[in-house]
């Protein structure tokens, strides 16, 4: 018996780890267990045919040789490999100001007001964005200097200290969770398209039973522009949706995630690398069910899985209306159905396009 807890999803329903009813168009996903072996991580990887193939070559291959948007019906042999778990799959509150850059960002605000204009400032830092900063601190009774637009000794003090009365992460750099507390965040929101519910039953384009927030087809938000060709999965931060693409260009299956509070999610092009049935957070509070990695940064793995599960309890972290909020340390949670759908589509070798 396996020491896992069940993969319930956020809604509260029995999660079905296996094929869906119709079976003419079934997912093949290979459940495994995954342990732990002194430094290093053991990550499931599900491969079609013979205990020999590689998993990269069962990526392009279908049942038939011919439709990539067809569900693969072949048996799943289980591939273990062995990759280096001296870095931690982030989750949690990390508080990575640090890692954050200073790219600028769409500086719109739903009320009008301004912001920082990027996706952090710290000390050294200039412009519209600092002076933005400096009069929210003003406002709050943190800072009695100029509103200079220079980020200084005397605004690093101040934001230290309004970090510190609001339960922030300490740096004195201003990222997206200092600058929400503040005020001075844009508008996330207006970015984000909400998909009506399917119908009870409703499948995607594998045949694979839709989750709430899911779509597929023509009936899926378009995908973003410049986001690659191919067969891939593709994450766009800012609408915080995933798309599943078929070789010519159909929309398999689309859905809401939940990513990164944080700037760690690079984007650009990426490979599935490792995968893991089980995994466990940084800090060794959550499970991460049916983990598929594809980004390493300097302290640890980002991915996408199921809905973290807390370790102490096996209750979830999160609900489905909350998807499409960022909540995690790095990765990218999903409905389990769509966690599930994912384990099928997205093996080691895919390509992962993140926007």
């Amino acid at each position: 018996m396996s020491g896992y807890p069940p993969l319930p999803p956020p809604d509260g329903r029995t999660l079905r780890l296996g094929p869906p009813p119709d079976r003419r168009r079934q997912l093949a996903l290979g459940i495994i267990a995954a342990a732990v072996l002194g430094g290093a991580a053991i990550a499931a990887v599900v491969t079609a045919g013979s205990s020999g193939s590689s998993e990269g070559a069962a990526a392009e291959q279908t049942s038939d040789g011919s439709d990539d948007a067809a569900a693969p019906t072949t048996n799943p042999t289980v591939e273990v490999i062995q990759v280096g778990a001296e870095l931690p799959d982030l989750e949690g509150d990390l508080g990575q100001n640090q890692a954050e850059s200073d790219t600028s960002i769409d500086p719109d605000r739903a009320d009008g007001g301004c912001t920082i204009g990027a996706l952090s400032v710290r000390y050294g830092s200039s412009g519209d964005g600092v002076v933005c900063l400096q009069d929210a601190l003003h406002d709050e009774g943190f800072y009695d200097g100029d509103s200079d637009g220079r980020f200084g000794d005397s605004t690093v003090a101040a934001v230290r200290a309004y970090q510190t009365a609001h339960d922030l992460f300490v740096d004195g750099v201003v990222g997206r969770e200092s600058a929400i507390e503040l005020g001075i965040w844009p508008d996330e929101e207006s970015l984000v398209v909400h998909t009506p519910p399917p119908a009870p039953g409703a499948v995607d384009l594998w045949g694979v039973e839709l989750s709430p927030v899911a779509s597929a087809g023509d009936d899926a938000p378009p995908l973003p522009p410049n986001s690659g060709s191919g067969r891939r999965v593709v994450y766009d931060r800012a609408g915080q949706r995933a798309w599943a693409v078929a070789e010519d260009g159909q929309i398999i299956r689309s859905w809401l995630v939940s990513g990164s509070k944080y700037s760690n999610e690079q984007p650009g092009v990426h490979t599935v690398y490792s995968r893991s049935e089980m995994s466990t957070a940084w800090n060794g509070q959550a499970w991460l069910p049916m983990m598929i990695r594809y980004q390493q940064t300097a302290i640890g793995h980002i991915g996408f899985h199921g809905i973290p599960v807390h370790v102490s309890d096996n209750t979830p972290y999160m609900t489905t209306d909350q998807l499409g909020t960022r909540l995690s340390g790095g990765c990218q949670r999903q409905h389990n159905l769509d966690a599930q759908f994912m384990w099928g589509f997205a093996t080691v070798g895919t390509t992962v396009v993140v926007t």
